[in-house]
């Protein structure tokens, strides 16, 4: 297993020369920045079970390394960001080396598709794995043209669990990236007939209710921020279905919640899939 050092903290990329990587590190960018922290280019090169490696195979390993970590480093200085930018390239299993370096992290960002992010329309392994075990939040960058990212929506997903963490992501990356918050809480009905429109519509109102009285003090601090509340019964993905074009990001709360384990499931991952946006994981369980 790879191990790294303890170090001060950064916003973590993981890179495997993929283009969606390079996109998590541009996506990274403004995170970094806004913490006053490095950007933390991390490469793992993953040593085949029961294979002899020699030396110029071991070469070849960390040439490819260097090449994808400068192009991702190339395409950040690019932006002529004020960032600072380090790297490391490691021997060891991807997964492990990410999963250890979230240990110094202030955020673990990712590709959408490279590390087998998104395999047969949903999260594969290692996202799967990162979104739970990771010490830090967790973000699943998917590509967006900044000309129109802006214009796109930041949306958090509350469940009858809570998510005060996910709420103060939400309104800090709306206010990082200039765009409008739509705050969803998803509840559930024991009793009423989901059929029935009547009880879902006095449900919505009674919850979207309460969810305004949450939210005066996070507008209070936040005066500048377009925000909205939405309830919404049953589940967001009918939601990211219909609105998936208007969203940039997406935070969830890895809690308990059956909205959660919906969109970090196949379903959810078809409709992130389709919406083109971006997942942050507010609290992965090693967080909690």
């Amino acid at each position: 297993m790879a191990e790294i050092q303890s170090v001060a903290a950064s916003v973590v990329v993981g890179v495997d020369g993929s283009r969606t990587a390079i996109d998590a590190a541009l996506w990274a960018v403004d995170e970094a920045i806004a913490r006053d922290i490095p950007l933390r280019l991390v490469y793992a090169i993953d040593p085949a079970e029961g294979r002899d490696t020699d030396a110029q195979e071991i070469a070849r390993e960390f040439a490819a390394a260097e090449t994808a970590v400068r192009c991702a480093a190339i395409a950040v200085e690019s932006t002529e960001k004020p960032v600072k930018i380090e790297a490391e390239i490691l021997r060891g299993q991807p997964l492990q080396a990410l999963l250890a370096a979230s240990r110094n992290a202030a955020m673990l960002c990712v590709g959408s598709i490279g590390f087998e992010h998104f395999r047969d329309g949903r999260v594969g392994s290692t996202a799967a794995e990162l979104s739970t075990a990771a010490h830090c939040p967790v973000v699943v960058v998917r590509a967006i043209d900044p000309a129109v990212s802006t214009r796109r929506c930041v949306a958090v997903v509350l469940d009858e669990a809570g998510g005060d963490a996910a709420l103060r992501h939400g309104f800090d990356e709306a206010r990082l990236r200039g765009a409008p918050l739509r705050v969803m809480a998803i509840w559930q009905s024991r009793y009423a007939d989901p059929r029935d429109d009547h009880a879902v519509t006095d449900g919505n109102r009674h919850v979207k209710a309460a969810l305004e009285r949450r939210l005066e003090l996070w507008r209070r601090n936040y005066p500048e921020l377009d925000v909205a509340a939405v309830a919404l019964h049953g589940s967001p993905l009918r939601y990211l279905v219909e609105h998936g074009d208007s969203l940039q990001l997406l935070v969830v709360a890895h809690e308990r919640g059956q909205a959660i384990k919906e969109l970090l499931g196949r379903p959810g991952s078809a409709a992130l899939h389709h919406a083109n946006c971006s997942v942050l994981i507010a609290e992965p369980r090693n967080m909690l």
